[in-house]
């Protein structure tokens, strides 16, 4: 016959067991909060994946600045370049999910998932931060050419399609890949994409005179299109910036959809605790929401964005199908 315990004796025998077990389980437990109280106690690395002076490189250390003024913690920007940003973003991929180790991407985050025939991290190795602040391109021109309009630069492309070209950044950058649009949608095969290796390069080819159209950032081109030596035909952005009151955005100027620009994004390790990514964005937004922190963004021709996680990794996880179907439309070559 079975003999059932259930008297006094299992009962003390069963609380035993759960008492050791929670003796065992608590002073985890404790070091796992204990460690997310602390966090940050050492620095943390914002790893931009361009070169010193860039646009993205600008954003990130007035963000790390703030951060570090506002926490009272150690920010720090490492700058990890090369192979289109695709080495600074490995680089963080591969970073212990702790929280030491963020990434500021760009759009170029999106871009390389299907420039690229190999990239080193998939969209499952990180989690979203929020979104830090965005500027938009520009299509521009100069003064003493005789469009003023972007169809009106159509216009004389096609009339003379041998003596019209464009200079853009690199190959799957934003201004490089608005450029294919809008070839696509005029129908301008013969409007010759002249790539070079930043965007302060293609806007110098431009007031040299060796090429007719720059499509590029508008940080770079800003201060020329106030000094009246460029005419800015069109930003890229879904609104007019406010120092260009009179320069039309592209859906103004008769392009329904046409919106890119340089949008910048705080990204994490995708196994980062839940508790130290929150933390991250609730002070990282809080920075976002002064006065200071506009003004400085602003000055250096961002403006600010202040989204949560939720919306950042929306953003970002959507234009990878978006710069994808573009890619495969302009059969722009895979690198």
């Amino acid at each position: 016959m079975t003999k059932f315990h259930n008297g006094p004796a299992f009962s003390r025998r069963r609380l035993i067991k759960g008492a050791m077990a929670a003796g065992v389980a608590a002073p985890v437990l404790l070091r796992n909060r204990s460690a997310y109280a602390a966090y940050p106690d050492r620095p943390v690395k914002i790893v931009v994946a361009n070169t010193p002076g860039g646009p993205s490189d600008i954003v990130g250390r007035i963000v790390s600045a703030a951060l570090q003024e506002s926490t009272g913690k150690t920010f720090i920007v490492e700058n990890i370049g090369g192979a289109g940003g695709n080495i600074g973003f490995g680089n963080v991929a591969r970073s212990a999910p702790d929280g030491y180790t963020i990434l500021l991407a760009t759009n170029a985050w999106s871009v390389n998932i299907s420039l690229f025939n190999s990239v080193p991290y998939t969209a499952k190795d990180f989690v979203g931060v929020c979104e830090l602040a965005t500027s938009p391109n520009t299509f521009v021109v100069k003064s003493s050419l005789p469009a003023k309009t972007m169809k009106e630069f159509v216009a004389l492309a096609k009339a003379e399609p041998d003596k019209f070209n464009c200079a853009t950044p690199p190959i799957g950058t934003t201004p490089q890949i608005q450029l294919e649009v809008l070839k696509l949608r005029e129908g301008l095969p013969h409007l010759t994409d002249v790539v070079f290796k930043g965007g302060g390069d293609a806007l110098a080819a431009l007031l040299g005179g060796n090429v007719q159209l720059s499509s590029g950032s508008l940080p770079p081109a800003a201060q020329h299109i106030k000094a009246g030596t460029l005419r800015c035909l069109a930003v890229t952005g879904e609104t007019r910036w406010p120092d260009m009151p009179d320069v039309p955005t592209m859906a103004e100027a008769g392009y329904k959809d046409f919106v890119f620009a340089t949008d910048t994004t705080l990204l994490a390790p995708a196994k980062t605790p839940p508790e130290i990514v929150k933390w991250l964005e609730a002070e990282t937004l809080k920075v976002l929401g002064t006065q200071a922190m506009k003004d400085k963004l602003y000055k250096s021709g961002f403006q600010v964005r202040p989204k949560g996680a939720d919306a950042a990794w929306t953003r970002v996880t959507k234009e990878i199908t978006m710069f994808k179907d573009i890619i495969d439309k302009a059969q722009i070559k895979k690198l």
